[in-house]
């Protein structure tokens, strides 16, 4: 089963495969439906659709199950890993786009792109001055999550001369230190020094609420914060009162807690925000690299020779 919404690239991959039945479905169908077309399935590309224990349930072929990306908080992977089945991500298919994501929100807000637009759309070029920019040189940067996506985050940003702090406890701190970075294991302290802040790590019960109230409170007053993370890794009403005070200067947010956001999102009304629509690693670019990514990942698995690599729960395989 593949989503209708997958580039076609991704479908290309089956061309030539006699032996494989694909067949499209709507993303956004209801679970009863999803149910319905799971009892026959042998193995789905998920991209926005979820997958819980009562669909893999009644899902008596199912051998693999693959996300068009690598975020996998909608899917019960202890459900799939009882059965032995799989649960396989796309790798670094879209990671670089994650990264120059991230990238543009903080120039976009360095830069006071949004202001100053506006001042020259509403002919108030005398006022140019209200909304100055600032240099990202010599500005610290904190990476929180040195995975695929933090990594390249990393590599770009020292080459625009920024200092890179990396918190990470996961990694070790040789392995950050021979990046070029500064790894970091205080949290607090690390905020206390940075410029800019961006999130990259997985939406995890330790993460959730990471950035609080009490965590802005700590950051260096005037500093930017991106998130293209996980919606949730961030509070948003904290965020929005961090906002209004001033203790952080602005916010490049991709991910929302709730998806699609309501329309009075305490974040929408903060004119020190850039927002986009969990779009940073959907470029057309990634789009054919993690749909060629899926298939294959699926095929790996029902041809019996599995990328155990790209597997979220590789002790099935054993």
């Amino acid at each position: 089963m593949l989503p209708h919404t997958m580039a076609k690239a991704g479908w290309d991959v089956l061309i030539g495969r006699d032996d494989i039945e694909a067949v499209g479905y709507e993303p956004y169908l209801t679970m009863p439906e999803l149910q319905t077309l799971l009892k026959e399935c042998d193995g789905i590309a998920l991209s926005l659709t979820p997958l819980k224990e009562p669909e893999i349930a009644v899902a008596p072929r199912l051998r693999v199950a693959a996300r068009i990306g690598v975020g996998f908080d909608a899917v019960e992977v202890p459900s799939l890993t009882k059965r032995g089945i799989p649960l396989m991500v796309v790798g670094t298919a879209n990671s670089v786009s994650v990264a120059e994501h991230a990238i543009f929100m903080m120039y976009a807000l360095a830069k006071q792109v949004m202001a100053q637009d506006k001042l020259v759309r509403a002919d108030q070029w005398k006022d140019r001055w209200s909304a100055m920019p600032v240099d990202l040189a010599a500005k610290t940067l904190l990476i929180v999550g040195f995975g695929r996506i933090g990594t390249r985050t990393a590599k770009r940003c020292l080459a625009m001369d920024m200092p890179v702090l990396v918190y990470d406890p996961y990694v070790p701190a040789e392995q950050i230190r021979a990046a070029g970075c500064e790894p970091v294991s205080d949290l607090d302290a690390a905020v206390a020094r940075a410029d800019v802040i961006t999130i990259h790590c997985p939406k995890q019960p330790e993460t959730i609420g990471m950035f609080n109230a009490a965590r802005f409170a700590k950051m260096k007053k005037g500093a930017y914060i991106i998130n293209t993370a996980r919606g949730g890794i961030i509070d948003e009403f904290a965020l929005k009162d961090a906002l209004a005070s001033g203790q952080v200067a602005g916010a490049g947010i991709d991910v929302f807690d709730k998806e699609p956001p309501a329309a009075d999102n305490p974040i929408y009304g903060m004119p020190n925000t850039i927002v986009s629509a969990h779009m940073a690693g959907i470029t057309i670019e990634s789009m054919d690299r993690m749909a060629i990514a899926t298939v294959k990942n699926i095929l790996s698995v029902l041809d019996g020779t599995p990328t155990k690599e790209n597997a979220v729960n590789p002790e099935v395989f054993k």
